[in-house]
């Protein structure tokens, strides 16, 4: 279509102009504008909705993320329980010796002897003998292996040198075995039960006391020859015979004089024979410390004679073996040792005398060949004690053998006083009667209160009969008291005075010391409470024991009544015994 000339200002005037600043919307640029903000308000959204779109892919990528590493975590720990399984085992072998040089060692695996490598993770210097170790498939030390907690008991019947011994189990066949790191040389003696790996022969532990351990005291006493009163003649002897030739040795080799090897204190009971020998320790140790200076002990092995007795065959015959073992391993120290036997007629009675059973025809020779046999008893001597030394073997008895004996007998007056002595002493507290009497003067008074406690002890009055024993002969004897005295009474009656005098002194307080009336009181009650001493069916057994010389007894009568506890004795006929 073709404009004609003048249209334009037609079209303008028709339609008119559009309003100043404002845009032509027809115009094409605006058009043009307009689409351009369509798109990029569309990429606007577009963006919207990709940054949307992204965070949500990121949350899903970190949950894969997650998702994977737990599924790596859980592979890793299915291949190494994979691994862990499908391994071959590990060997658990013992360290006999180390190579740290070398980064060797030398190992006991299930008896055979190896010398494998370390690996080194390991620290070599925590390798000793006995430690126990893991080994790889190649026979290589990996990682140390957890303590034994079991393996044989054995026991140890000989020390050697360089660290090794020889042991014995239950099958009776001897082995050498070596110690371990874990135990000096010195912490074991024979007798001790100790725990053997059975594959290397390494002592690994030492075990609680053995049976033998159980029944011996090793101890030095501390009891001295001045606590012992009223024994003074029998000291000596006892001295001589175990002091002189273990202080003077080359006199001894001088005059070619053997030393005796035993010595048998018997006698009734409670009248000192343990105390006897527990001062003798003491007293051989005191001595040689003063002439070789240091500290020259002595041992004391006290046996406890009836808990060596052992129902199985050959029990009693090796634990008295290893009491003598001990013995000689400690002499072997150069130190003086004590074997001391109590109620030795429980262990060693005359052979054939057994009821039931005769173990005393192995345990009798069994003592004679330790005591007599082709191994020498050097620096140790037997002490033995009992109440019946007509029941031990005669073959124990002989000359060579325990030949000094020694009898502990029933105190007198003279002797009653040195006892009384030794446990009222002049810092007892005394009551003012007493001291008033003795014009204040201690001493005095303790001598005045032990005579007139031995008078009362010792006199043959009325109220001190005791027995009327009837003897075989037919003759007849009253018994006093006196004839049943003993150290250990005197200790009981001197004891009970003091408890006495205590429990006055708290009820009340201004009565202080010990008086008279309380040491004659406690002999009445001493004498009340043994009233009914001989309890036995058989009087002369009992008359054994008590310590009556006299001949055969065949009955025994109460003549104390003072208290509800006497009885009449039942007696069999002379001769008969249970």
């Amino acid at each position: 279509m073709t404009r004609k000339p003048g249209d334009e200002g037609r079209n303008t005037e028709q339609f008119g102009s559009p309003p100043e600043g404002r845009p032509d919307m027809n115009d094409p640029e605006v058009d043009r504008l307009n689409q351009r903000i369509r798109s990029l308000e569309h990429r606007i959204e577009s963006q919207a909705e990709s940054q949307s779109l992204l965070e949500t892919a990121a949350a899903l990528n970190k949950k894969l993320e997650d998702t994977l590493r737990k599924a790596q975590e859980e592979i890793r720990v299915l291949k190494e329980e994979l691994a862990k399984l499908t391994a071959p085992p590990n060997t658990f072998a013992t360290i006999a010796a180390t190579y740290p040089d070398r980064r060797e060692a030398d190992i006991y695996l299930s008896g055979r002897k190896m010398r494998v490598q370390v690996h080194t993770g390991v620290e070599i210097s925590r390798l000793n003998s006995g430690t126990p170790v893991l080994l790889n498939e190649a026979f290589n030390i990996i990682d140390l292996g957890s303590g034994e907690r079991q393996g044989e008991i054995v026991y140890v019947k000989e020390l050697l040198d360089e660290g090794r011994l020889i042991v014995s189990g239950e099958s009776g066949v001897d082995r050498v075995a070596v110690l371990s790191w874990a135990l000096p040389s010195g912490s074991l003696s024979v007798g001790d039960h100790v725990m053997m790996d059975q594959r290397s022969g390494i002592i690994l532990e030492k075990m609680p006391k053995s049976e033998v351990g159980q029944v011996v005291i090793e101890e030095i006493p501390e009891v001295t020859f001045e606590d012992i009163g009223g024994l003074d003649e029998e000291l000596e002897i006892v001295r001589d015979a175990v002091e002189l030739p273990f202080l003077y040795p080359q006199l001894f080799e001088d005059y070619k004089l053997s030393p005796p090897k035993g010595v048998l204190l018997y006698g009734p009971p409670g009248c000192g024979k343990t105390l006897i020998a527990k001062a003798v320790a003491n007293s051989v140790g005191r001595r040689m410390e003063q002439m070789r200076g240091g500290d020259a002990r002595s041992y004391f092995l006290h046996v406890k004679g009836p808990e060596l007795l052992n129902k199985y065959v050959g029990e009693s015959e090796r634990q008295i073996r290893e009491v003598f073992a001990r013995a000689r391993e400690k002499a072997r120290e150069g130190f003086p040792v004590i074997v001391f036997f109590d109620e030795m007629d429980s262990l060693f009675r005359t052979r054939g005398t057994g009821v039931s059973s005769d173990m005393e025809s192995t345990i009798v020779p069994q003592f004679l060949a330790e005591i007599d046999g082709v191994e020498r008893l050097r620096n140790v001597i037997v002490i033995g004690a009992s109440n019946r030394q007509d029941l031990i073997d005669p073959a124990i008895l002989r000359p060579g053998r325990l030949d000094v004996k020694v009898r502990i007998d029933r105190p007198d007056e003279r002797k009653a006083r040195a006892i009384f002595a030794k446990y009222l002493r002049e810092e007892v507290p005394l009551a003012p009667d007493i001291l008033d009497k003795n014009g204040g003067d201690r001493s005095k008074a303790i001598g005045w209160a032990i005579e007139k406690a031995v008078q009362r002890m010792y006199e043959p009055s009325e109220d001190n009969r005791f027995l009327e024993v009837t003897y075989a002969n037919g003759e007849k004897e009253v018994l006093y008291f006196k004839d049943f005295s003993s150290g250990a009474m005197i200790e009981g009656i001197i004891a009970r005075a003091k408890k006495e005098a205590i429990k006055r002194e708290i009820r009340e307080p201004s009565s202080h010391g010990l008086q008279l009336d309380d040491i004659l009181s406690a002999i009445r009650r001493e004498f009340q409470e043994n009233e009914d001493l001989p309890n036995t069916t058989n009087p002369d057994d009992w008359a054994r024991i008590a310590g009556r010389k006299s001949e055969r007894i065949a009955h025994v009568k109460t003549l104390a009544g003072h208290s509800p506890k006497a009885r009449p004795i039942e007696t069999m006929p002379a001769g008969h015994y249970l």
